[in-house]
């Protein structure tokens, strides 16, 4: 609903905005020291001029929020809705959390002020996904960070070999949210690793056994539900827990599939974010088929980004499980992986003894086996991803 603005250029909107969106909006606006009234102008404009999909936003228990708008963009506003397929609390709901990511706090360093997001994967299995995605998210623990390591991977191998239980079927889980089933907070399914070394900054959230079925669930809802964006999806449920932490990694699960896009797209480069802060980290051996599987994962994601006009950032490559006994096609291999430059090789690490006793043990690398080579090792590629 609107009225009259006193000198009829303007009139005021009443709709409803999330409590966090209003709260960051009042924040940004007076760090920027605009008035809250021409951010919105903005980001509305903004929002109807961009051809660019823009994510759901969960705008469940929405609060009432009033402004002034020039007059006649509201009406203008609504009709974009409609065209969108969306409400009119989403719709703002989209341009005011377009408006924050363009519009970064000057209090940022040159970072931006959004979590690293660390997409660890590889559609090839047994490259170490796992291993590099615990073994970086302890190495950022250890140096003082606040850590989300999210078991994307059904098989659950991340939780297990952690000590933490997989979700059974038919619970709340990240996929549950994923597919806008759940009422639940998200973060009553973290688990703190309990280490000593971390200081409680190391949090996981367990693998689901539903997440085998995460593919196909999503296709369906993109067909079912209008204005659903599959790709989407991961980035909705991770946002509300998403300023609780300073990284944010994902170890994949091998596939190419669906939820293989929406994990590449939470890694993307958002708007104002710096180039490098978030991205793609891929294990790979040193074998042709290797490089065969990195071929079509890098085909996925520029397919991927073609199609949706964004950018995703290679962050690095890890030579996994490296053994130069294996003659001239590791080490050939290895010279190749070298060789391609962008992206770098951050880390070789050879096959040693301390990560399959740590996992043995269910414990972290970094707590069992601090001054290991394959502890460093782990060190050198937060150091070289965190860029």
């Amino acid at each position: 609903m609107s009225s009259p603005y006193p000198n009829g250029d303007r009139e005021k909107v009443a709709s409803k905005l999330p409590s966090a969106l209003q709260q960051q909006l009042k924040i940004r606006c007076a760090e920027l020291g605009l008035d809250i009234q021409d951010a919105v102008t903005t980001a509305v404009n903004d929002w109807r001029a961009s051809s660019r999909p823009a994510p759901d936003i969960d705008t469940a228990g929405a609060r009432s929020f009033s402004t002034w708008l020039p007059t006649g963009l509201y009406d203008q506003f609504k009709e974009s809705c409609g065209e969108r397929g969306v409400s009119y609390t989403q719709g703002l709901a989209q341009s005011v959390r377009v408006w924050l990511d363009a519009n970064p706090s000057p209090r940022s360093d040159a970072r931006g002020d959004e979590p690293a997001r660390i997409v660890v994967c590889n559609q090839k299995g047994g490259v170490g996904k796992t291993a590099v995605s615990a073994g970086i998210a302890q190495a950022y623990a250890e140096a003082g960070k606040r850590v989300l390591l999210v078991d994307y991977d059904p098989q659950g191998h991340l939780s297990e070999q952690l000590g933490v239980p997989q979700i059974e079927p038919d619970h709340d889980s990240l996929v549950a949210h994923m597919r806008g089933e759940s009422d639940g907070d998200l973060r009553e399914l973290v688990t703190v690793i309990e280490e000593e070394r971390f200081e409680k900054r190391l949090h996981l959230l367990p693998s689901c056994f539903d997440g085998f079925l995460l593919d196909s669930s999503l296709g369906i809802l993109s067909a079912q539900k209008r204005g659903f964006q599959k790709e989407a999806a991961l980035e909705m449920a991770l946002r509300p827990i998403e300023p609780e932490y300073d990284v944010i990694i994902l170890d994949c699960p091998p596939s190419l599939g669906i939820a293989m896009d929406a994990g590449l797209y939470y890694g993307r480069r958002r708007r104002g974010e710096a180039a490098g802060h978030s991205g793609v980290l891929i294990p790979v051996l040193a074998e042709d088929s290797s490089a065969t599987a990195y071929t079509m994962l890098s085909q996925q994601i520029e397919d991927l980004c073609e199609d949706l006009r964004m950018e995703i950032d290679y962050l690095g490559l890890v030579v996994n499980l490296y053994d130069s006994r294996r003659g001239y096609v590791a080490t050939s291999s290895l010279e190749q992986w070298k060789s391609i430059g962008d992206p770098p090789v951050l880390a070789v690490i050879s096959d040693l003894k301390e990560q399959r006793e740590a996992v043995r043990m269910r414990r972290p690398l970094l707590a069992y086996a601090p001054h290991s080579d394959q502890a460093e090792a782990m060190r050198q590629i937060a150091k070289g991803a965190g860029r």
